[in-house]
């Protein structure tokens, strides 16, 4: 796509989500753009946002921004187009399985009311394709190198309409269903605002199996899943699962998060798209 890599290209794949409740409590979280139900011969799609439930519950009014583009297709990051939307929940598509906190948003709207104003949205669609079959996921160790893109205590390149980049380890084999879920843990940083964002395994320039092989001069870009909850204890020592919050907790309450999250395995948004 045009002069970018991977990593430029993913810095335009998320967006960041900002909800009002009724009592004007603000908040915020991470979507992520993908494309459902791809048809290879003519390259048509559903282009749609996705993020956690917990994100967009009990919001109504929401608000994304995009990136414009240039009359070329291009990128112009000083250049931000939002979207302010009332009843904003209603917009989205729940996983119909209460235990997955997954939900996602057709962008056909938005881009409409875009093209209304003579505006160009500019944004990376993921591909289906990217979430790990069976065979690519046989080849992955206990332990792999991950990246996540989103928006940590919503911060963000305001300027240049940018999320932030975070690399970590898998804590736990991304073959294997965490607790008997289909969840991941990793080792990295999470707090409130990176609920809803995509977490990578990427490999440039080469990579190696669990095997020991090496694969000389080949990439590997694979979504392994979605940060939904992490691990916190208290200030009196007593740990436990909580969902990443989309905003900060009151002083009163003092819970520490202990750098491990839980994502939600990418095969569950195949899911999603059912609803498309």
């Amino acid at each position: 796509m045009m002069d970018l890599s991977v990593t430029e290209q993913l810095s335009y794949s998320t967006v960041r989500v900002e909800c009002e409740d009724v009592r004007g409590t603000k908040s915020s979280g991470t979507g992520f753009f993908m494309s459902f139900k791809e048809n290879r011969q003519d390259g048509l799609h559903i282009p749609v946002v996705i993020t956690n439930k917990h994100v967009i519950e009990g919001a109504k009014k929401g608000t994304l921004i995009f990136t414009q583009a240039n009359t070329q297709g291009e990128p112009v990051d000083s250049r931000q187009f939002s979207f302010y939307v009332d009843n904003f929940e209603s917009f989205w598509r729940k996983h119909p399985d209460p235990e997955v906190d997954l939900c996602a948003m057709p962008l056909a709207p938005f881009q409409n009311a875009a093209t209304q104003s003579g505006v160009k949205l500019f944004y990376v669609s993921l591909p289906m394709s990217l979430i790990p079959t069976q065979s690519q996921l046989d080849e992955l160790s206990a332990v792999e190198d991950v990246i996540m893109v989103g928006y940590p205590n919503g911060i963000w390149d305001e300027a240049n309409n940018k999320p932030i980049f975070r690399k970590g380890i898998t804590a736990t084999h991304p073959c294997k269903d965490y607790a008997g879920r289909t969840r991941i843990v990793i080792d990295m940083a999470c707090f409130p605002g990176s609920s809803g964002s995509p977490v990578f395994i990427l490999n440039e320039g080469g990579y190696r199996d669990k095997h020991g092989k090496f694969y000389i001069g080949r990439s590997r870009l694979l979504l392994l899943g979605v940060l939904h909850a992490g691990y916190q204890y208290t200030a009196t020592g007593k740990i436990g699962i909580a969902s990443i919050p989309t905003k900060e907790m009151p002083v009163a309450i003092s819970q520490i998060p202990n750098h491990l999250g839980v994502i939600i395995k990418s095969s569950r948004i195949k899911e999603l798209e059912e609803l498309f």
